[in-house]
This record gives C-alpha cells, structure tokens and sequence, in this order.
C-alpha cells in the first residue's frame, strides 16, 4: 500500500521518540514494513496510549504487551498477550469495540489501517526517552513577554461566557462568545488538547495535548492570543492553576503521560522551573515503570495541587508554597486513577479508580483519604455533578464506560441543615438507569434542575449520538432523551457523530454538546435550553472540525459542575 504522509504531530512524534523499525520483534510477530510501522505508530501514540499506556501495560485499557504473565493471590500465574490472540483476533476487537468500554474503530479507522494495528501491537513495545528539565527550557517559547501584554482587556466580549473548545484532530481550539454564539478566535494549540483551564483570574487559558505541548492563551487582547507555549514531555493530559489567595495566576502545573511527572511553571510566562518524577511503587508494593499523571486540580483552601498518579494509585497534595523545599503529602487509594472532581464544599475531591471500579475521595483539609467507595464497571466521571438529592442531601454523580447506571454517592457538609444525611455520607446512595455503557460525562449547574449525561464511547448509534436528561426534582422518572446529531440538522453519514461533554454557560441556562464527527465530516455545537429542553442554536461551522472538551471560562474558573 502507498505510505500516507505523515501529520506534523506524528512526525514531531517519530523524530522526538526515535522509535523507529529497529525495534526488536518476537519471532512470532506477523512482518511490517518500515511504512506500516509508521503509521501503527502514529495511530497507537494519538488514539490508543491514552487508555493502553505508552509501554502497553495498561490501565483503562487492557495489557497490549506481545507477551505477559499475572500472578494472583493464591499464585495461581495466568499468561497472555497481543500475540496469542493474533491478528484476526485483534482486529476484530479493534473494528467491533468490547462491552469494557473500548469504542469501536470501524468508523474511524480504515480496514488497512486496523490490519496495520493489529499486526503493530504485537511487536515489541518502543521506549521513548526521557524528557527533562533542559528539555523543557529549550522547548519554551516566550512569544509576548508580560510588560508587552495589555493591561486591560481590549474586547468588549463577556470573558466570563466564553467557551474554549477542543478541535481534537486539527490541533486547534475554538473560542467561541457565549453570549452571541459566534466563534472569536481559532488558535492553533497541540495535538488533541484534552483540557482547557482557566488562571485564578480568569484572563489566561491555558491547553494541554496529547502530544504534550501547553499554550498559554491571553483573552484580554482585542483578539485572543497565544503568548506562550512550552512542551511538558510526549504524551500529556492536565494542567491547573495555583488558585489559593496570594498565589493567583502565579504557578502552573502539568502532568504527563510520558514521562511519568510533573512540571511546574511560571504561570504568566510558562518558564519551566522544576520537574518531579512520580515512578515508583504501586499500593500493592509492586515497582511500575509508567505512573502516568492523570487529572490535577487546584485547592482553594490551601496553596496546595491535587496530583493523581494512576498506575500507582497515589494521590500526591503538593504544597507549591516553596517550590525549591517542596513538600508532598502521598495518601494510598486504589489503582488506575483517573479524573475528578470537588464535592459541593470543595474541600473533598473525588476521583475515579476506573478499573478497579472505586471512587476515592480526599479529605484535603486533613490531607487524608476520606473514602473508597466501590462503584459498577469503570466510573468515568469527568468532574463529576454536584446537587442536593431529595432523599439524601448533599450527592456527587458519575458516570460509567463499562456499565448502563449513573451512580450517586453521598457527600458530608458542615451545614447543621444537612446533618440528618450523614449516615449515608461516602456510601451509593442511588443507581440511575441509563441507555447503556459507555458514558463520559455528567454534568448539572447550581441554578439547574436538570442532570445531563452523554454516551459517545456506546457502540450503537442511537446512544452515541444521544444525551439522556434526568430531573432532580424527580429521579424517579425516566429520563428525557435527546437525538443531538437529528437536532443539528446535518446530513447522517456512516461514522457516527458522537454527542459528547454537556457544558453549562455561565448563567446555567444553556447546555452546550459537542457532536464529535470523523475527521472529514462537518461537526457541530448544538445548544439547547436547559429549562425546557428545546435546541437553541446549532453552531457549525468549516472549522469547526472533531469537536470534543467545552470549557465555559466561568464555570471552569470557580470549580462549577
């Protein structure tokens, strides 16, 4: 087959990594050319690692070693590998998707280029090389400096409704006027920017992609601008503020993928000024090579960040207070952790163990876990929602990749009015049906009396491209649900269009979806009223291309979801 041009991401990927077709095959793996390792590599490193991990150990994802071997506890040694399921095996598991809550990839990936994954996986995983704090200097580009800036803000956009909006396959992001729903801006960002977030300010944005680039972003030119930019290692995911009083806008963290660390900035100028590895062991004592930084989020009762570790399960309050004697408090929770979110009082965060199927929650004013939680197959819970429940007060919501509920879990409140809840504080309070696995995302708004939750990662069309809506007032009824690609108005094609991140404007009036088509597809914001759940508007437009995470400046600001 004729080898495919490689994107910029890809190549910057190959030259960065030097994995090349040097890399040693076991004697049973099926051939590849150089070209089919190239794109195998490029497909694995964009689509597959966040899930399967860089060295293909696994976490959300299964183990993608050719080879491994699992010793239990009554030792008891089970063995498998990409191998010994084999090509025909694994391309159907690729094309088809499983129950667990992989998508399916037969709209996403042509037959060639399944086959090439199938054949890919099971050679020898490459090692990318470390990236360190030189590494980092040499990458940052200090494209405005500070007292070049404006020093007001020289639009007359409501700042506060903006939504920062991913363009996951075009490298870019959207920024798009809540108020009059037209896009300002389009800025050009790293590849598959997974989140946006907001300065304590709430003037700078700041992006994260998978290929590990972080762009800081002014919103208070006439124009928004891009004046910084630096690359935290190859694969990253999040990054947040110092938001405690006096440390405003002042440091900026990011964790990666690959390397397995964190990075700390300056938060005006992005200059790199200290990295701290997160390898070592797991909470059941085992060593692990890839301890991959999943989400973090930043307290507002102390100078602290919430940094989660997912392979090892440690979740790390670092006290930014002193960066060159930094102090870090580690509390054991569960394996595989992943994203998050506060409580209603913020002082508790919650985040998902996804495959060991906990919820953890940390008690950060006494740097202390709180609880694990058991939950169903895989929460998934992006932030989380926060809403007071009828029966049992105070409750945080998430969803599940692996299984059709969304589960309430109580939350305690210093409020004497909600002290009657708290025998049931930390426990599953409730379990609400869905249309099946594969949720992402809920979402509600303190002004809202509405939970919403998609379904983009189901494998059958008439969920992927639907939302479900619940009434709080009432969860005993079954929810409401919405076709968001038929109200988008667009022309149906054969890859799905997949309904994905409900996101409030900041009045919590409007919700926000994206509907997230194949690469050659025209997408669409489609905006509905929350009241009465009737479309608004549908935004679309030619740059508007795979969009994924919506990020309203105010809510992401303030912690609102």
């Amino acid at each position: 087959m004729m080898t495919p041009k490689l994107s910029r991401v890809a190549a910057a990927l190959v030259a960065m990594l030097g994995i090349g077709a040097q890399a040693q095959q076991g004697t049973a793996a099926p051939e590849m050319s150089q070209a089919e390792v190239e794109i195998g590599k490029k497909i694995y490193f964009e689509r597959c690692a966040g899930c399967h991990g860089v060295l293909r150990k696994g976490a959300t994802g299964k183990n993608l070693e050719p080879h491994w071997s699992k010793k239990a506890a009554d030792g008891a040694v089970s063995e498998g590998g990409t191998l010994k399921l084999g090509t025909a095996r694994l391309e159907k598991i690729i094309a088809l998707g499983t129950e667990g809550g992989m998508v399916n990839y037969d709209d996403i990936l042509t037959k060639e280029e399944i086959n090439i994954m199938a054949r890919y996986i099971q050679r020898t995983p490459d090692v990318p090389p470390e990236f360190s704090l030189k590494d980092m200097e040499a990458s940052w580009k200090l494209l405005v400096p500070v007292d070049q800036r404006p020093k007001k803000q020289m639009s007359k956009v409501n700042l506060k409704n903006v939504f920062a909006i991913t363009l996951r396959d075009t490298g870019k992001l959207a920024l798009v006027d809540g108020d009059t729903k037209n896009i300002w801006q389009v800025l050009d960002t790293g590849y598959a920017v997974h989140i946006s977030r907001l300065s304590a300010s709430g003037r700078y944005v700041y992006t994260v992609g998978r290929d590990g680039l972080v762009t800081l972003i002014d919103l208070w030119y006439e124009t928004p601008t891009t004046v910084a930019t630096v690359k935290l290692g190859a694969d990253a995911r999040s990054v947040d503020t110092s938001k405690f009083k006096g440390f405003e806008d002042k440091y900026l963290i990011g964790g990666t993928y690959w390397p397995p660390q964190y990075s700390i900035m300056d938060g005006e100028t992005l200059k790199p000024m200290k990295i701290v590895s997160t390898r070592g062991n797991t909470v059941d004592g085992e060593y692990h090579p890839e301890p991959r930084v999943a989400s973090i989020v930043s307290s507002m009762i102390k100078p602290e960040w919430v940094v989660n570790v997912k392979e090892t399960g440690q979740i790390m309050l670092v006290d930014y207070s002193d960066i060159k004697n930094l102090k870090t408090t580690t509390i054991e929770s569960a394996k595989f952790l992943h994203d998050g979110g506060w409580d209603m009082t913020k002082r508790y965060f919650l985040v998902a163990a996804n495959a060991s199927h906990k919820i953890a929650a940390v008690d950060t004013k006494t740097g202390k876990l709180a609880a694990l939680v058991d939950t169903k197959k895989i929460p998934h819970p992006g932030r989380g929602a926060n809403f007071i429940h009828p029966q049992f007060g105070p409750v945080w919501a998430t969803g599940h990749l692996g299984d059709a509920v969304i589960t309430l879990i109580s939350t305690p409140s210093d409020d004497s009015k909600f002290a009657k809840y708290k025998q049931h504080n930390w426990k599953v309070v409730q379990e609400l049906k869905t249309g099946g696995a594969g949720n992402l995302f809920v979402k509600t708004h303190p002004k809202s009396g509405n939970l919403w939750a998609d379904m983009p990662m189901n494998p059958e069309r008439e969920n992927a491209e639907a939302v479900y809506v619940y009434s709080l007032k009432d969860l005993s009824k079954p929810p409401v649900k919405i076709d968001v690609a038929k109200d988008s108005g667009l022309p149906q094609t054969k890859a799905l269009r997949r309904a994905t991140h409900p996101e409030y404007n900041q009045a919590g009036d409007e919700v926000w979806i994206s509907l997230w088509g194949g690469k050659t597809d025209q997408s669409a914001i489609v905006v509905y009223d929350d009241k009465t759940l009737k479309l608004k508007k549908v935004i679309t437009d030619p740059r508007i291309v795979t969009p994924t995470g919506k990020f309203n400046v105010w809510n992401t600001q303030h912690d609102i979801y």
